[in-house]
């Protein structure tokens, strides 16, 4: 593991990147950087720092988008999320680093093929669909940060646009994220780390903000998957590797 100035400058990098990513198109902090904390920081305390920023990144967001949440759609999700965040905390907290390495990169690289793939399933749709939904993204997000893709599938099974996904998954993260933190702690960083954590973050929110109305949907979707896949892919490999040595 890294430490002093290539640690430090890897993770402002990392937190930077998917901090402006997140702002900009509603998910993408934990498929962006939970594969290069969890490689720079070992699995419990990369995705415990991936939960920790998603409930500031959301709170960020949602100051001037509250109005468009859909809460009755939200209420499922979230309830179902609930219930998952404690199971998925306890597999982060109790599996061996190299078991938990292989199950997160393998989490991580079928979330994003699905998406990937663009595949509909007509389980995830009504409230039952929110339900199966909210409770594979609480899991995964606990255990992984990576809550998104099972999202973002619910989301296209359900014919949301991309005006109506943003708010909605800046609520939904807010909160999953919040309970993913509650229920594993804060990651165990030195002061300066956490200094450049939040000036990073900081400025990645200012600049997705700024880059939101200029950059293509497609494009901001094409650098989200792409890097998340290779993150995930790299993360598989270490587990197997450890594994196998």
């Amino acid at each position: 593991m890294l430490s002093g100035l290539p640690f430090l400058s890897l993770l402002g990098g990392v937190v930077l990147l998917g901090s402006s990513v997140q702002r900009m198109s509603g998910i993408g902090f934990g498929l962006l950087a939970s594969p290069a904390l969890v490689l720079l920081m070992g699995p419990v305390d990369g995705v415990a720092l991936v939960n920790c920023a998603g409930v500031v990144i959301g709170v960020a967001g949602l100051a001037t988008t509250w109005r468009q949440v859909r809460l009755r759609t939200m209420v499922p999700l979230v309830a179902a999320a609930a219930v998952t965040v404690p199971l998925g905390a306890w597999f982060a907290l109790r599996l061996p680093e190299p078991v938990l390495l292989t199950v997160l990169g393998g989490l991580i690289t079928g979330a994003v093929l699905l998406v990937v793939l663009g595949a509909r399933v007509r389980a995830l749709r009504g409230t039952g669909g929110a339900v199966a939904a909210g409770a594979a993204s609480g899991f995964m997000n606990s255990a992984a940060g990576t809550g998104g893709p099972a999202l973002s599938l619910y989301a296209v099974n359900a014919g949301w646009s991309a005006r109506e996904f943003v708010p909605n998954a800046q609520f939904y993260g807010l909160f999953v994220n919040l309970l993913s933190a509650l229920a594993k702690g804060v990651p165990h960083l030195a002061r300066p780390a956490w200094l450049l954590v939040a000036l990073t973050m900081g400025a990645g929110i200012l600049l997705g903000s700024a880059l939101a109305a200029r950059t293509p949907e497609n494009g901001v979707r094409r650098l989200i998957l792409g890097l998340a896949l290779a993150g995930g892919v790299a993360t598989l490999a270490k587990g197997l590797w450890q594994l196998a040595a």
